[in-house]
């Protein structure tokens, strides 16, 4: 199974770790971390982890780690299921 790549806004420093939804093509999440010393990568890595139902060394940012705009490749999961799992997490309807 290729990887899937995903797009990403990431707010740091939130009061919890969540997905938003939609951020035009990219996918909004929040997490608690702060941006110093790749703290909030990691939360964004143990985020997605847990909401895709992967194993967390199968998430890697790949472009933008210094940013909030991310480019994320998933391994082992097939982009119809990363949309449908990402949006239920985010409460969306259809999800």
């Amino acid at each position: 199974m290729s990887d899937t790549r995903l797009r990403l806004r990431v707010s740091p420093g939130a009061t919890r770790a969540c997905v938003v939804g939609r951020h035009g093509e990219a996918w909004k999440v929040r997490v608690a971390a702060p941006p110093e010393g790749g703290r909030a990568n990691e939360a964004v890595r143990d985020l997605l982890s847990s909401v895709l139902a992967v194993s967390r060394a199968d998430v890697e940012i790949v472009a933008g780690a210094g940013a909030r705009d991310k480019l994320v490749s998933v391994r082992g999961i097939e982009p119809a299921e990363l949309e449908r799992l990402l949006a239920a997490a985010a409460g969306l309807v259809g999800a």
